[in-house]
């Protein structure tokens, strides 16, 4: 049943260094997803094998980690991570050890591996190997720490991240000696570079159960990373709009939105300027007047903090300083937003804007999305017919007023912003022989 799922260039290594008297085994996440009958994203083996012995047996090989007994194996094309079993030193930066030994014994191997679920080997001839009893806990559905989970944190602070990860990405539960260790170790996370989490955060964004995410608040993880959302958890929203705190809204706005990593980012940053924007009327309603601006503001000290890339943060920040915008739903507002922020965000704004009133209050939901539709059907018309709402897509562009004798420069540009404003209004006018006439009539002293 499970051989049949294993690559035959994964068999054809492990029985070749068999051959040549070492063991070897598939480990980690390719074992723990096919127990779980899913489909494997990489496929890694260890063996007994050292590295300079892995060498020998195949002929097309490169370094991976040499210092930490990794070799990469090329056989029909595919590549394949080879790792020795190996002993870890001492941590020094809690993330890698200063030294490893390597070792003969893969019970010694899997006993320094970070959860009992990726603990478990298996061989296509000999079957499973596991020591911790990992098998035990998938069937449960339980993350647990390989041996002491304090040890395992102080070893690995991104272990406490991942855990959460796994969380959100299969419905496990967290086993209880191994969350109160992450909460116990919190801080720890303090030592883990900035790529390091958001690549974890990324996972946990695009998982299907973002629910999950509640424990990183829970664990006190989050006022490490990302303080500005922790914040929000303290904060009520007395208001008709609304029956959660703002870092449960934040969540479930999380949730109800695309599998797109900006759309999620964007949830999950969109309101967090509300924890220093909070003001309470004379009837006890709570209002968060400049929260838009401000969750601009903190959004963008996030993604330079996080390093996310320049695209990404352009798109996350105008789709957070757009997401509180009520368009109404004409052509004239629906093309002067569509020239304003582009095709793309405006089509992602919608789908940011649904995803938060399903936050929301759910009295008011059916009106919203009624709201948004209609929205959306505007935009479908416009594009059926071919209305202009772009400067590129006018019927002149700046050689031609070049040619009415306009000088080339910053007049040029601020001309075509006109003919936009005059064809948005005017669709019909979108014709190089009435733009032309208009900007001699109009647009030219």
């Amino acid at each position: 049943m499970y051989k049949e799922k294993i690559p035959k260039e994964v068999e054809e290594i492990i029985l070749k260094l068999n051959k040549e008297g070492f063991e070897a085994y598939i480990v980690g996440g390719c074992v723990r997803d096919l127990l779980m009958g899913r489909i494997p994203n990489d496929w890694d083996i260890t063996t007994s094998a050292k590295p300079e012995e892995v060498k020998k047996i195949f002929p097309k090989t490169y370094d991976t980690g040499i210092a930490h007994g990794t070799v990469t194996v090329i056989l029909n094309g595919a590549h394949f991570e080879i790792t020795t079993y190996r002993i870890e030193g001492k941590y020094e930066d809690y993330r890698r050890p200063k030294e490893v030994t390597f070792t003969r014994n893969l019970e010694e191997d899997l006993s320094r591996r970070d959860f009992t679920m990726n603990a478990i080997v298996y061989h296509p001839q000999e079957g499973f190997m596991d020591p911790v009893e990992g098998i035990k806990d998938i069937k449960n559905k339980m993350i647990r720490c390989v041996g002491e989970p304090s040890k395992r944190f102080e070893e690995d602070a991104l272990r406490m991240l991942r855990a959460i990860r796994f969380s959100a990405q299969l419905d496990f539960e967290i086993e209880e000696k191994t969350l109160e260790a992450i909460k116990g170790h919190a801080a720890l996370i303090t030592h883990i570079s900035a790529e390091r989490i958001k690549d974890e955060l990324d996972k946990m964004l695009m998982a299907s159960y973002t629910d999950r995410l509640i424990l990183l608040y829970e664990t006190g993880l989050l006022k490490y990373i990302l303080p500005e959302l922790d914040k929000c958890f303290a904060v009520e929203q007395n208001h008709p709009h609304h029956v959660d705190n703002v870092g449960i809204h934040t969540l479930k706005s999380v949730g109800l939105v695309d599998k797109n990593l900006n759309l999620r980012w964007t949830m999950l940053l969109h309101d967090i300027g509300k924890a220093n924007c909070k003001e309470t009327d004379e009837k006890g309603i709570d209002h968060f007047h400049g929260h838009v601006r401000e969750s601009v503001r903190l959004t963008k000290d996030i993604v330079k903090r996080l390093k996310f890339d320049k695209k990404s943060s352009s798109h996350i920040i105008k789709l957070i300083d757009w997401h509180d915008e009520r368009i109404k739903k004409d052509k004239r507002a629906v093309k002067e937003v569509l020239s304003q922020i582009g095709e793309e965000a405006f089509l992602d704004l919608l789908k940011v804007q649904l995803a938060d009133s399903r936050a929301q209050n759910p009295k008011y939901i059916k009106e919203k999305e009624e709201q948004l539709q209609s929205l959306y059907e505007v935009y479908k018309e416009i594009k059926e017919n071919n209305e202009c709402f772009l400067i590129k897509d006018l019927a002149v562009n700046g050689e031609d007023l070049i040619r009415l004798g306009i000088k080339e420069g910053k007049e040029i540009g601020e001309l075509l912003k006109q003919l936009l404003e005059l064809v948005i209004e005017n669709p019909d006018q979108n014709n190089k022989e009435s733009l032309l006439l208009y900007v001699k009539e109009n647009l030219i002293p």
